[in-house]
């Protein structure tokens, strides 16, 4: 039933023009295979070639999702009001000590974008080194992605992507004058690592499909075009990552899949540095490493350790026997690790709930710094000193803003050196977190993590977001754009369903692939778990999902209308089988992993032809449906949910009188994660939160 908030309106009307293929002996018939424009490569980099006919749909399904939300424009202006006035928009990270300079970026009153800066150790005047705000004014996008200084801290190198492409273009800043140098590095993914004397910068360049393949060595006061090729990748399923390690001396080259990965150091010390290969690639081998002094340290998943265990080396001969530092143990899944002079520091997780480990590499002693709440989210902050026994590491739950601590290692004394401060004000005793689990059809039990207001009357309208691939994992972070809804009397829920690692490697492996479905009907199950409890009714529940996140809500939209009063699918990754069917799109060959290779595997076509959102699409009653899109985004590209409104549009129940309404915005000026700066972020956030309000019938006094 259409909400008395929102006003019906005419929408787009699409041409349809059948695109015939076979595979397998069936015929696959696509109406809206054209607005896939033939130019889409050169779209990426340039938006004002799109096709006028394709850019004049997408310009007239946002005149239609704005004359439909009319109605909740004083509303959205309100959210917007709340969520800045929560953000302390004058403010600054904690500091990071490397040898002289203490560095740290910080936003001015109004500013949009970060300002990178530093100051003597010992205290002296603010050097402002890098002005987001400057360099994006008169840009309609603008993603400051890193910088980082040289060695000898008289350079750094920034990146920025003013496409939402994500083609990072890289420059180096002199900081005694802070004007570029003529250097300039195209089409990079916008990280960098410096050589030891700062004279060269080590980088990862995008192939003309998208896929990080090359490593290249930059001699700064070269041209890009006399760079030195490092490394290339020649499987289009695996995808190169740089960084910079732990001790300083080496960057780690990192190939990998969904399921496999394969290691290189390159020592930076050295004018012509090579990558020494740690541990040739082998189907179904996970490993990340870190030099540690003459030794090696290594997180894998070797010898069927799926939850994964730490290895410790000779850094000289990677290839001899690895020795055991911290054993494997089924349910405890090591996330990440951090190496100092004297400590090893590693993130794990166990039932869903995080702790850091801290071991003395000394004595081999170890002690764990744990918290009390039912759902809460760790993780480490960076430090630049090697020799330090300093950690710093953030905390923060769905009640508790963020803290960042500083951890002594030796002493074990903690001191809290920020909290995010809520400029409206927030008493977290006000409001509620908790930890439920729902029973899947199967068995398994799914968690949820709850936030609500102490004085919210049950059952309420609850906003449920669920993702579940990749092996992604959804930390019980806290939002303070979430208190607008709880606010309001929603319940907000997280579904920890199955594809990430909420619970483990195995909690992964139970979501892909060939049990791919076990993400959609545990969500499912997760709502009417919520439904059986008292939190929420049949109808008030409004799910949300963002990418493969949108893809579950697809699915769970074609399996189980009835449950929801809305949808909320942001840049939808919804056209599964026509995208995995086509190895000429950017992420195709390395996602067969994650969802299979419908080219090669018969199974694997019925499988995904089988859930697949936009081959799924039904004479039903489908719930109003707010799209979002980004025109330049090359992981879920335009087309995918403009086809899929469009489809759903002429497919659903009376051509659409009682259903939907079926909205989509997109974005023409941004990618895969929409409007880049702070507060412009926020004007879709608002738009979400009024859709939500609206269809559940809860808009009333603003």
């Amino acid at each position: 039933m259409l909400s008395p908030n929102l006003t019906p309106a005419a929408p787009p009307v699409f041409e349809r023009k059948d695109a015939i293929s076979h595979c397998y002996k069936i015929t696959l018939s696509d109406p809206y295979a054209w607005l896939r424009a033939e130019n889409w490569q050169e779209v990426l980099r340039a938006p004002q070639t799109l096709p006028k006919d394709i850019r004049h749909l997408i310009d007239a399904e946002n005149a239609h999702a704005d004359a439909v939300m009319a109605p909740t424009v004083r509303l959205q202006k309100q959210l917007l009001r709340e969520m800045r006035g929560r953000i302390q928009e004058e403010t600054s990270e904690v500091p990071q000590y490397d040898g002289p300079f203490a560095y740290y970026s910080r936003f001015r009153e109004g500013g949009q974008h970060a300002l990178y800066c530093r100051s003597p150790r010992e205290g002296g005047e603010e050097q402002m080194i890098l002005d987001g705000d400057s360099l994006a004014a008169g840009t309609s996008f603008f993603d400051l992605g890193s910088a980082f200084h040289s060695p000898d801290h008289k350079m750094m190198w920034w990146s920025a992507d003013v496409q939402g492409s994500e083609f990072y273009s890289i420059r180096v800043r002199d900081l005694a004058s802070l004007q570029d140098l003529p250097d300039v590095l195209e089409e990079t993914d916008g990280h960098a690592v410096w050589s030891a004397d700062a004279r060269a910068l080590y980088y990862v360049k995008m192939d003309a499909n998208h896929r990080p393949t090359q490593v290249w060595r930059h001699r700064l006061g070269t041209a890009q075009s006399s760079d030195e090729l490092i490394y290339e990748e020649q499987d289009s399923a695996w995808f190169v990552s740089l960084e910079r390690s732990d001790e300083g001396h080496h960057a780690i080259l990192t190939i990998k899949d969904h399921d496999s990965s394969e290691c290189h150091l390159i020592d930076l010390r050295e004018n012509d540095g090579r990558p020494q290969l740690i541990a040739a690639r082998s189907r179904g081998l996970r490993y990340s490493v870190g030099p540690y002094g003459a030794q090696l340290i290594m997180q894998t998943n070797a010898d069927e350790a799926d939850d994964g265990k730490l290895m410790v080396a000779e850094l000289a001969n990677p290839a001899q026997v690895w020795r055991e530092l911290v054993p494997y143990r089924a349910g405890r899944m090591i996330e990440h690790f951090s190496l100092f002079q004297h400590y090893l520091v590693r993130l794990e997780k166990e039932n869903s709930l995080p702790r850091i480990v801290i071991r003395d590499m000394r004595d081999g002693r170890e002690h764990a710094i744990e918290f009390a709440e039912q759902a809460y989210a760790l993780d480490f902050e960076e430090m630049l000193e090697f020799g330090s026994a300093m950690l710093r590491f953030s905390y923060e739950s769905p009640t508790t803003p963020e803290e960042i601590y500083d951890y002594n290692m030796e002493t074990r004394e903690r001191v809290l050196r920020k909290r995010q401060i809520v400029p409206s004000g927030h008493n977290a005793a006000d409001y509620v977190t908790r930890r439920i689990y729902a029973t899947a059809k199967d068995g398994e039990q799914v968690p949820i993590t709850l936030l609500y207001a102490k004085g919210c009357t049950l059952p309420a309208p609850t906003l449920l977001y669920g993702y579940g691939s990749y092996g992604h994992s959804l930390s019980a972070s806290f939002s303070t754009n979430r208190l607008s809804l709880v606010d309001r009397g929603f319940v907000f829920a997280i579904a920890h369903v199955r594809g990430g690692t909420d619970k483990g490697w195995a909690w992964y492996k139970g979501g892909k692939l060939e049990h791919k479905t076990n993400t959609f009907s545990d969500f499912i199950a997760c709502a009417e778990h919520l439904i059986g409890e008292g939190f929420t009714q049949q109808g008030r529940i409004v799910a949300q999902g963002g990418s493969a996140g949108g893809m579950l809500m697809g699915v769970v939209a074609n399996w189980a209308p009835q449950l929801f009063a809305g949808i909320v699918a942001d840049v939808p990754f919804v056209d599964v089988l026509n995208t995995m069917l086509d190895d000429t799109l950017p992420l195709t060959p390395p996602e067969w992993l994650e969802w299979g290779n419908p080219i090669k595997d018969e199974a694997a076509f019925h499988r995904m032809r089988a859930y697949s959102p936009y081959d799924n699409v039904t004479a039903q009653k489908y719930p109003p449906m707010l799209v979002l899109a980004g025109l330049t985004d090359p992981r879920v590209t335009y087309w995918e949910p403009l086809k899929w409104v469009a489809k759903l549009r002429a497919t659903m129940q009376d051509g659409g009188v009682s259903g939907g309404p079926i909205l989509l915005k997109t974005n023409v000026d941004a990618g895969h994660a929409g409007a880049s700066g702070r507060f412009d972020q926020l004007e879709e956030v608002a738009l979400i939160q009024a859709f939500a309000l609206a269809v559940c019938n809860q808009s009333g006094e603003l």
